[in-house]
């Protein structure tokens, strides 16, 4: 995820194959399912980047006394941005391809909050938001971890900074400062996990992407670095064994826990937490090699780690757009994992590597990698440098250093640059090799200068230039035939292979039988259903299904009757003259919603006969057990509108009712799983308050059908957004039908307006006929008012019957 943003990277092998472990564990998750806990991936990530960050700040508060924050946020900027603008700029562009216009739009946007390191609050806001939390996964959804790093890094080090400024500078470089910067790490842990552990029950999907719920992870990783003198003191026996222990409870982690854990972030994110900061410490007390941890230490696990940044920004865009692009298949996993790897490569070859350190953004280019020197860590304490020797004692013809090179100096290739003065132990790195100029390097003072302009350009400025050029010109070239090769190959398999079959295989059954009396509009509804299945391009629909998406719930004229953020007005709510001598009511959640169009319909085209009241609260099921949703709002207002609603009925007494609740399984607030029986019991039980028996009708929703946003495409065709009436469903039908039949009450099917043949399509006719997974558009809800009215009638609930 986050790279160490250090100036000299000399990273610790350990914590690099640390890196590989979790980047792989979240690819795998996000691609295959497995490791189940892989999501924990991203807490490793964060205690890593508490650590060496921390140590790094910490380093240069006691090399010099100060922290610069210029030099600090300019290291970031240059580790962090070149990579992440070129992912967004690529992740948006093939959206506006690839994505219907509504999703394309939603990514252009969620590209916008991950520029501004805001996109975990955005994130937060669409999981609970009702009607966008089941939106279609966004392929930048994985950014939502960066924003809480960097939010973080806001303030962490300008917090450093001003506790350095309460510490006399000599007492900074005796080290007081760590145990000023401990205690404030300690405090923010402390603070943040409490926070953690109410959020995540009473608001879990805030909880999981809130930078409050999240800092102390990166806080442990702080108070980490803050203690590693301690730490050093640990005999090496002991410090290898607590990396072990660490490694083998950072495994256990990523399997044990479950994506649906409700104690997640808090307590459960405290055992990778905790893992990872065993393997930290055991490392700064154990070989400097790590070579006892080959697991993390071998080259493979080092060089996954090194450029686990950049596979974490690819991975997964490509998961998200390949289920766009490429049809079902056993290759498409393999497919999918080829292209992580070369996007990510390329990445990481071509930009993140060369624009770290190019000298035009005030970078210091290094030599090619010294693995054995990467065994060394700025957060590590390293012994001090060998006393110097002759510069003659090196052959001068094979020397990559400056003329007059002493051993233990770090030299700049710059002619304006004289030799830097020795590393402090907490902050030995890798050695710079050097090419000489061609005019002897002039001593300078040792801060950095920016790019002179194309009429100053100094000698060193050309030496910088050539070296940045020999280090990483022929990686550049190389990687981006790589690419382009790569894209034209698989280019030409997508459009060999695009004629693949539908993901529902459509019945070889006969046409519809012909159509009923002219009262019974079943089997038209079901010839434009059996059309709709059977279509091979998409038709011209009115509206369209990108303006159904786009207006959502907006578009309801009942919503405000169903919002926990509104007081339902009963006379706004209905429709149909207030002297109809019948009067309906339809209550229950947004299945209930998405009928009211229908009702206002039909009480509309009634000629005086009937009206209709619509109420109730989406998102809160009306049962006499309140089932659990993270909505903004829903579980606070839930009882309080059912009680409301309970009193409109009792003060109407009208001739009938109807509740219509989600089919899908749910839990209680007390953390009771809820089975089909449960729920139509439920149900059955908070109808028996309305005092209305033998006259409740318990109206079924649609089928769950797949996700608009994602299945619906420029590149997609009407078999991709079909579905299947799912075994929840047909349990929860059974149920209800069970419980209306002990009662004396009545039941609706929704199949002969929503599947044919138990397969469920996007459309009817030229009407979408959903604009989400869940809930009727408008135009159809209205669309099916005759059917409703007929089966009302047939069972003698309605006049004309």
């Amino acid at each position: 995820m986050t790279p160490d943003p250090s100036p000299h990277p000399a990273p610790r092998r350990d914590i690099q194959g640390l890196r590989a472990l979790a980047v792989l564990a979240v690819v795998g998750a996000h691609a295959v399912g497995w490791p189940a806990g892989g999501f924990v991936g991203v807490d490793i990530f964060f205690v890593i980047s508490g650590f060496l960050i921390t140590g790094m700040l910490l380093a240069e508060l006691r090399r010099r006394g100060r922290v610069s924050l210029g030099g600090f946020y300019a290291r970031r900027a240059r580790r962090i941005l070149p990579a992440a603008l070129v992912t967004l700029g690529a992740v948006v562009g093939a959206a506006f391809l690839l994505f219907n216009t509504v999703r394309a739009d939603q990514t252009l946007w969620d590209a916008v909050s991950a520029a501004l390191f805001v996109s975990n609050w955005h994130f937060a806001a669409q999981g609970t938001d009702y009607f966008h939390a089941a939106d279609a996964v966004s392929p930048l959804q994985n950014f939502w971890s960066l924003s809480v790093e960097e939010q973080f890094y806001l303030a962490w080090p300008g917090l450093l900074v001003i506790l350095a400024l309460l510490v006399p500078i000599a007492a900074r470089r005796r080290g007081v400062i760590r145990i000023v910067v401990a205690v404030a790490a300690g405090a923010v842990v402390a603070a943040s996990f409490a926070w953690a552990l109410t959020q995540t029950g009473a608001q879990p999907t805030v909880a999981y992407f809130s930078t409050l719920t999240r800092a102390w992870e990166l806080a442990a990783g702080a108070l980490l670095a803050a203690a590693v003198p301690v730490l050093a003191r640990i005999p090496r026996a002991v410090g290898i064994t607590l990396s072990w222990v660490g490694l083998a409870g950072a495994v256990s982690a990523l399997v044990i826990i479950e994506p649906t854990e409700p104690g997640f972030p808090a307590p459960w994110a405290a055992l990778p937490v905790a893992a990872t900061c065993l393997v930290l410490a055991g490392g700064v007390a154990g070989d400097p090699r790590q070579r006892h941890l080959f697991p993390l230490s071998n080259p493979v696990s080092v060089f996954v780690g090194d450029m686990s940044y950049s596979l974490y920004l690819w991975h997964f865009p490509v998961i998200v757009f390949a289920a766009t692009l490429l049809p079902a298949s056993d290759q498409r996993l393999w497919i999918v994992l080829a292209a992580i790897a070369v996007l990510s490569l390329a990445s990481y070859f071509i930009v993140e590597q060369p624009l770290r350190y190019a000298p035009w953004l005030g970078a210091r280019t290094p030599a090619a990698p010294d693995r054995g020197a990467s065994a060394r860590s700025s957060a590590t304490p390293q012994p001090p440098a060998a006393p110097a020797r002759a510069a003659s004692a090196a052959p001068a013809a094979s020397s990559t250093r400056p003329p007059g090179w002493t051993p233990g100096t770090r030299y700049f290739p710059d002619s304006r640059r004289g030799p830097l003065p020795p590393a402090a132990p907490a902050a030995s790195a890798a050695p710079i090799a050097w090419t000489a100029p061609a005019a002897p390097a002039a001593p300078a003072v040792d801060v950095p200068v920016a790019p002179a302009d194309d009429a100053t350009v100094t000698d060193g400025e050309v030496a910088a230039g050539r070296l940045w050029r020999e280090r990483f010109g022929a990686q550049i070239f190389l990687a981006t035939a790589g690419l382009l090769a790569v894209a034209l190959g698989t280019a030409t398999w997508v459009h060999a292979t695009s004629g693949a079959g539908p993901l529902i295989q459509v019945p070889a059954l006969a046409a519809p039988t012909a159509p009923a009396p002219a009262e019974d509009p079943t089997a038209q509804l079901q010839a434009e259903l059996a059309a709709a299945v059977t279509a091979t391009a998409w038709p011209e629909l009115h509206p369209s299904l990108d303006e159904v998406m786009a207006q959502s719930s907006g578009a309801n004229p009942a919503h405000d009757c169903f919002s926990p953020t509104v007081t339902p007005d009963p006379a706004a709510c209905t429709w149909g003259s207030g002297d109809a001598p019948t009067h309906v009511y339809l209550v229950g959640d947004s299945t209930a919603m998405a009928y009211a169009p229908a009702f206002r319909a039909l009480a509309d085209s009634s000629g005086g006969q009937i009206a209709a009241t619509t109420v109730g609260l989406y998102g809160c099921r009306f049962t006499d057990v309140l089932v659990q949703n993270d909505g903004d709002g829903i579980m606070a207002a839930c009882e309080q509108r059912k009680e409301f609603v309970r009193q409109l009925i009792a003060a109407d007494q009208p001739a009938l009712v109807v509740l219509s609740n989600a089919f899908t399984l749910g839990r209680s607030t007390a953390g009771v799983d809820l089975s089909a029986q449960d729920l139509a019991a439920a149900a059955q039980a908070e109808a028996a308050t309305y005092g209305m028996a033998g006259r409740v009708v318990y109206l079924a929703p649609p089928p769950q059908g797949v996700n608009l946003g994602a299945c619906y495409s420029p590149v997609s065709s009407p078999s991709a957004c079909m579905s299947a009436v799912d075994d929840t469903w047909k349990a929860m039908w059974e149920a209800t039908v069970a419980a209306a039949a002990a009662t004396g009450d009545h039941a609706i099917d929704a199949l002969p307006f929503s599947c044919w043949e138990e397969i469920c399509p996007a459309f009817a006719g030229t009407i979408p006929t959903k604009y989400d997974q869940t809930h009727l558009t408008v135009p159809y809800s209205e669309h099916i008012a005759p059917y409703l009215e007929w089966a009302l009638q047939s069972q003698g609930l309605l006049p004309g019957g």
